[in-house]
């Protein structure tokens, strides 16, 4: 029976997040937009956007984006070639894989009905499900995380696995750079663990996992003293560790641990950071009268956590609560929102379901019924609103019809000319659907803020991103939002004009 249970909570898991996952949420977020063109010129040339070989950190916007996603898109994009659902396709896998480690994992040191809830309640929670659907660069890093505790869990049983443990947790800072301050919090208090328990040993998978570890995480110490301006950046033919346009500090604040504090404490009671693309209203981040199993499991999982180190027994529970209290220490040292602190979540939904069953359990176990029935309605409902009146309302916030509309602008450019983007048309979108050459893209690129945190660009190639009504010559193409009287405008002027919804294509008749 466990199995059966296995395959089918598997199975919504893996229909919740791939079904639609193209074109729902559609069209294309910038930052994944900026990511797919990073993983295009990599492909293609072996360095990103801004002329690197090989970086270990994407000068991108100009303060940097994290590269681990771009890395990830390109086999899918060397197979398939660049699409929305080609560069999504490493993250919903990441999301697929996240629950199967749960389970595993759970099923370790628990029973099955356990394992079983804990994956239950990861493949119906909205957050997960929302997260696994779209290339945030940052939303890899609680899956590689998982991963690191994953086969860090499994090597108490078979030393060598604690290598792949070291290869994921060192490549979970390459994912999202606001857990570096905890992810070596979280490797110190695991091999302080094993070693308490006697279940980490002085033997040689321990020193390759070590080196593993050091040869990961050297080229991004080396990254600070770049930025720092301690060293200067290094830029080999096959590597490079740049210096940003713009380096942004850390956020880390220790004066404003109250005021973090409460901001996210307001995230986790209200199961919303306001942004769109994070949380659907009305579900939340894992349904509204979850939070107190929460606490109810935290509460078992400290119990837990201080019976077994005292006995030096080795239990899911110190895995759980340092995992979890290092996403409390990013939530309260920095101002963070639903995807700054996605390192929390997974240790809280299965504390969850563990609160759940204790509970339940204690009434009755038949009682059990109750929650299970509750969560699934309550998921039926989210995956129906989610493909009907959200599709609508995050298509607007993913600029929806925009690669259809560039796609077509494109087709009626006349040689030799220009085409005129909207400025609101974010620039990374026209890099992505256009399939910009890096070279040209090099070449003509001029900046409107140089230097800044996040460049934006007057024009690069055939495209300039501005729009005047008074200026259009007759025959160049214009890509504009459709607001305004901008449609008749065009028209007036001359222009046919084929519309996209949100956006405009104007071009010589």
């Amino acid at each position: 029976m466990g199995k059966v249970l296995f395959w089918l909570v598997l199975l919504l898991g893996v229909y919740a997040r791939f079904y639609m996952f193209g074109s729902v949420p559609g069209d294309i977020n910038q930052d994944e937009a900026f990511a797919g063109y990073n993983a295009f010129t990599l492909l293609h040339h072996g360095a990103d956007s801004y002329g690197y070989r090989l970086p270990v950190y994407l000068t991108a916007w100009g303060s940097g984006m994290n590269a681990l996603e771009s890395y990830l898109m390109i086999p899918f994009v060397a197979l398939f070639g660049l699409h929305v659902w080609s560069i999504r396709l490493p993250m919903v896998l990441v999301g697929i894989l996240s629950l199967v480690a749960v389970y595993l994992m759970v099923r370790r040191f628990s029973n099955e009905k356990t394992a079983i809830g804990a994956m239950l309640l990861l493949a119906i929670s909205p957050w997960h499900v929302m997260l696994s659907r779209w290339a945030l660069e940052s939303n890899l890093a609680p899956g590689f995380v998982l991963f690191g505790m994953f086969f860090f869990v499994k090597a108490m049983e078979k030393p060598k696995l604690l290598m792949a443990s070291a290869a994921f947790f060192g490549l979970s800072l390459y994912a999202y750079a606001t857990i570096w301050a905890v992810v070596p919090f979280i490797i110190l208090m695991l091999v302080a663990y094993g070693l308490w328990t006697r279940s980490v040993k002085n033997n040689r998978y321990t020193w390759i996992s070590l080196g593993i570890l050091v040869a990961l995480a050297l080229p991004l110490l080396l990254f600070l003293l770049v930025n720092k301006n301690v060293i200067s950046e290094i830029t080999l033919p096959f590597f490079s560790i740049p210096k940003m346009v713009y380096f942004r500090d850390s956020e880390i604040s220790f004066e404003k641990i109250p005021e973090n504090f409460m901001n996210f404490w307001n995230i986790l009671k209200n199961q919303s950071d306001g942004l769109p693309w994070n949380y659907m209203e009305g579900f939340g981040l894992f349904y509204s009268f979850t939070l107190p199993f929460v606490f109810v499991g935290l509460g078992l999982n400290l119990f837990h956590a201080v019976r077994d180190v005292i006995a030096r027994r080795v239990g899911l529970s110190f895995f759980l609560v340092v995992w979890l209290l290092a996403g409390f220490i990013i939530g309260i040292l920095i101002n963070v929102n639903v995807n700054r602190v996605n390192l929390f979540f997974i240790p809280a939904i299965i504390m969850a379901a563990q609160g759940i069953l204790l509970t339940f359990n204690y009434i009755h176990p038949k009682t059990i019924v109750i929650p299970l029935v509750a969560y699934l309605l309550c998921f039926a409902n989210f995956e129906r609103t989610y493909f009907t009146i959200y599709k609508d309302r995050i298509g607007n916030h993913f600029c929806e019809g925009v690669g259809e509309a560039i796609a077509f602008a494109k087709s009626k450019m006349p040689a030799g000319t220009k085409m005129y983007v909207d400025p609101n048309v974010n620039y990374t979108r026209v890099l992505f659907y256009g399939q910009v050459d890096l070279n040209s893209y090099l070449s003509t690129v001029a900046y409107t803020n140089f230097p800044s945190a996040f460049l934006y660009v007057h024009r690069f190639d055939k495209y300039e991103f501005t729009f005047n009504e008074y200026q259009a010559d007759g025959r160049s193409v214009y890509l504009l939002e459709n607001k305004g009287n901008r449609l008749n405008l065009m028209e007036q002027k001359g222009y046919a004009v084929q519309n996209f919804g949100k956006y405009i294509v104007a071009y010589p008749q």
